[in-house]
């Protein structure tokens, strides 16, 4: 079974998002999937900066993360919208981790073979839908491949149970969907990438 990453690019404590993501590793693992949980609080980093990286390399933080996302098949993104677009701090971390910090790594290390899915929670009606849009696009020219379905949660600060679980039941089930299809291609993907690597063998 392939493993997943999910994380929220906020780092507010009552984070919506953050719900998000972890309630989707929640039902990840009731698929029998190793699903790992991370905040990127933990991760602080400074504004990617060309001549931080010239003088001192990559922060160690973004070397962290950055083999995290080599460990894993897939990802799980919870993405608030911050003006129509994603956050500084979802930009900032996937910046830094697309820069190579090893002798002979290939472009993108951290981004190669895998697969994501998003999600996102706002208050308005759309539930973040807009920024979903650039954060799809960025991934996709970087080698990501992201799954079609995604999850969009309106009414953000009401859609939680207080166990964590979305009340609108057609919500709950737009989650569950994308994750079975993040777990779906993530397998898939895993089986051609080890075929291809035979293969080459």
């Amino acid at each position: 079974m392939p493993k997943l990453l999910m994380f929220a690019g906020s780092a507010r404590t009552a984070s919506t998002n953050k719900k998000l993501a972890a309630l989707a590793a929640d039902i990840a693992r009731q698929s029998g999937v190793e699903a790992t949980l991370i905040d990127l609080k933990d991760f602080e980093m400074p504004i990617y900066n060309g001549d931080i990286e010239a003088e001192t390399g990559l922060p160690e933080n973004a070397k962290r993360l950055k083999q995290l996302f080599v460990d894993h098949d897939g990802l799980f993104i919870a993405s608030p919208e911050y003006n129509s677009s994603i956050s500084p701090l979802l930009t900032n971390a996937l910046d830094w981790i697309s820069r190579p910090h090893t002798e002979n790594e290939p472009p993108l290390w951290a981004y190669r073979g895998k697969v994501a899915a998003l999600g996102s929670v706002a208050p308005g009606a759309l539930g973040g839908l807009r920024g979903l849009v650039p954060l799809r696009m960025m991934l996709g020219n970087i080698g990501v491949t992201v799954v079609p379905n995604q999850v969009a949660v309106s009414n953000g600060f009401s859609a939680f149970d207080d166990a964590g679980a979305l009340d609108n039941d057609q919500q709950s089930q737009m989650l569950k969907d994308t994750i079975d299809q993040l777990i779906l291609t993530a397998r898939a993907m895993s089986g051609l990438v080890q075929k291809d690597e035979r293969n080459a063998a």
